[in-house]
């Protein structure tokens, strides 16, 4: 039988790994579809870059239902105060994916340029927005989240959808839209070729400069500005049972969630490796080189999400109104049983998920060309 912290422990991964899959794999759906209509001049180059996607993206996004349904298994508190309290930010990023699969299948249905560039603009949004508010509600949990746990251990959030849009989560938003765009860019750069090839290359660059800034900039921005970690005071019971006010948090000395890098330096492996591959990418796509600029923004994904879990761990959402309140990977956490039987079905279907993931990218691998396009206008998207 695998101990309480220990399969706590192996929860915080998996769900990091969901994460980064997501990102990985539904990451470069988005971002291609972002960059779409400023990459593509004419129908035949915007239907190329939505047809390297078209036989992928509703498998990609199953990476997403699947960490969301993570999320509500394992730690069911804070799925609760996320989903009730971000309600706005997540019932926009919500409509914006209605736009995807709208889109995809009625963007060409008609042989009309005002109705095909509204529906450019659309899949274009519907790409955009998501990765945007990611990464504002990533940036938000650095600055802490308006919630309070009364005696009951009820949440109760007090902020509004426009608090949300602060400065700090704005940059933290603008990484996670250049991150995803530049990957999308590079997925563009290896299926499609010609002019569509060539603008990518640029797209993907000045994404990759772009994340690059942002990224320095927001980590100096924790670090030398007023913003202040949370630590858990020692000693602290791992295997205790789920409570989060049982529990006292340090609201000093642990600068901007820098603590952890000194006490773990391994961990600074993660953000070298985001700014590693941000280095990467803008070499590579400079000189129009698909796969290399793929593994760079590959490693710009995992970097980014693993320097911001990292950071704030063991922290899942940091309250800003009573820190005592902030739910953890340690308190906010399903039963011993729940989490076995979930880890049990993990170990089973995890890997037949990916097998079966690889095959299908095997199996429709190839570069779409105008010319496959016009050969079968009435069979593609």
């Amino acid at each position: 039988m695998i101990e309480y912290e220990l399969l706590k422990i192996i929860w915080w991964v998996l769900v990091g790994v969901l994460l980064i899959g997501f990102a990985l794999t539904d990451g470069f759906d988005m971002g291609s579809m972002a960059i779409m209509p400023f990459v593509g001049k004419n129908d035949e180059e915007r239907r190329a870059a939505i047809n390297t996607i078209a036989p992928h993206w509703d498998g990609n996004q199953v990476w997403f239902i699947t960490a969301g349904g993570a999320l509500f298994a394992a730690w069911p508190m804070v799925y609760a105060t996320a989903f009730s309290g971000m309600y706005w930010a997540l019932l926009l990023v919500l409509f914006a994916l209605f736009l995807r699969p709208v889109g995809f299948d009625y963007r060409s249905k008609l042989e009309n340029k005002k109705w095909r560039n509204s529906w450019d603009w659309g899949l274009a949004v519907g790409g955009a927005v998501p990765a945007l508010v990611f990464g504002v509600a990533f940036g938000n949990m650095f600055l802490g989240v308006p919630f309070t746990l009364d005696e009951t251990v009820r949440s109760t959030y007090t902020g509004s959808f426009f608090a949300l849009l602060n400065p700090f989560a704005l940059v933290c938003g603008i990484v996670s839209l250049s991150m995803l765009s530049a990957h999308g860019g590079a997925w563009l750069m290896l299926r499609t070729d010609g002019d569509l090839h060539a603008r990518s290359a640029k797209a993907t660059q000045l994404m990759g400069v772009v994340f690059l800034v942002c990224f320095l900039g927001a980590g100096a921005w924790l670090y030398f500005g007023n913003i202040e970690g949370y630590t858990l005071a020692q000693p602290f019971d791992t295997n205790a049972v789920a409570n989060p006010l049982a529990k006292e948090v340090i609201t000093n000395g642990n600068h901007g969630w820098m603590n952890n890098y000194s006490i773990y330096p391994i961990t600074m492996m993660a953000p070298i490796m985001a700014i590693l591959g941000s280095l990467i990418v803008i070499v590579a796509a400079a000189k129009a080189k698909a796969g290399l600029s793929f593994l760079g923004t590959s490693f710009m994904v995992i970097g980014a999400i693993l320097t911001a879990g990292f950071a704030l761990f063991p922290f899942l959402m940091p309250s800003s109104i009573n820190p005592v309140a902030s739910l953890t990977m340690w308190d906010a956490v399903s039963s011993k049983n729940t989490l076995t039987v979930m880890t049990v079905a993990a170990c089973i279907f995890v890997p037949i998920i990916l097998c079966y993931t690889t095959w299908c990218y095997y199996k429709m691998w190839g570069v779409i060309t105008n010319k496959h396009i016009k050969a079968n206008s009435h069979s593609l998207y």
